[in-house]
């Protein structure tokens, strides 16, 4: 087991200005084993109010997170993206930023404030948490996660001419500047979707170092073979698709 040393960030810090209004987006099919521990270690110091959207489950994951104070939505179409886009249309009027984590326990939700800090600051406008960057448990990112975050990056960087580490789901970005990406993909290709189109509309992109650590249960995606090699061939296909674009 690696030291997950990071700050905790268990304290809250004092801000020179309000904090801000922070929505957590939960993406969640069948986490029943993994969601109500996820809910538990968000920092309740921030105030977030938490929208799951429960993508099909036929476990008690969305009973789970309502007992647990989230807000559950509901969409039918299978799609990581699509889960997101229904989530973003219950946002509060309010809301300043937007975190995106997975249900299946394998984030910290203790590294939240470390997402919220370079925007909260006024350094930047997307923040991904890299797991390269920062400590990821041996098991927790499988070979073929490793490279595919490896391919699609460097290809981003030869296109795009930008150096992202990772394709982390974990992130935070102002509500105001994702409106503007006007987000489309509804499948595995939301995540490289988002860091492209911050590329292109010349939003201030900062890494920080998140811990990462083996998820609850079996992923949909990464615990099978069909399911890697689909996400694989997504995410290099939203790469080419914005990249024609590009010329």
């Amino acid at each position: 087991m690696m030291d997950n040393s990071l700050p905790a960030h268990s304290v809250p810090p004092r801000f020179p200005v309000p904090p801000p209004r922070v929505v957590v987006i939960m993406p969640a099919l069948n986490e029943a084993a993994a969601i109500g521990q996820v809910l538990a270690e968000i920092p309740p110091w921030l105030g977030a109010k938490v929208i799951v959207c429960d993508n099909g489950s036929t476990d008690a994951t969305p009973r789970i997170a309502r007992s647990a104070g989230a807000l559950v939505v509901t969409e039918t179409r299978r799609g990581y993206g699509a889960a997101c886009q229904r989530a973003l249309a219950h946002l509060p009027p309010e809301t300043d930023i937007v975190v995106f984590l997975d249900a299946d326990h394998s984030d910290f939700p203790e590294d939240m404030p470390r997402l919220l800090a370079p925007i909260q600051q006024g350094n930047a406008d997307l923040v991904i948490g890299s797991r390269t960057l920062g400590q990821a448990e041996p098991a927790a990112l499988l070979p073929h996660q490793r490279f595919g975050n490896w391919l699609a990056t460097a290809l981003i960087r030869l296109i795009w001419g930008h150096a992202y580490s990772d394709l982390g789901p974990f992130r935070a970005i102002r509500r105001t500047s994702l409106q503007h990406l006007a987000m489309g993909d509804r499948d595995y290709g939301w995540t490289v979707e988002m860091q492209i189109r911050a590329l292109q509309a010349g939003l201030r992109v900062v890494e920080v170092p998140v811990r990462y650590r083996p998820r609850i249960g079996v992923s949909k995606i990464s615990g099978t073979l069909a399911g890697s090699v689909r996400a694989g061939i997504k995410i290099l296909h939203v790469v080419f698709r914005h990249a024609i674009a590009k010329s």
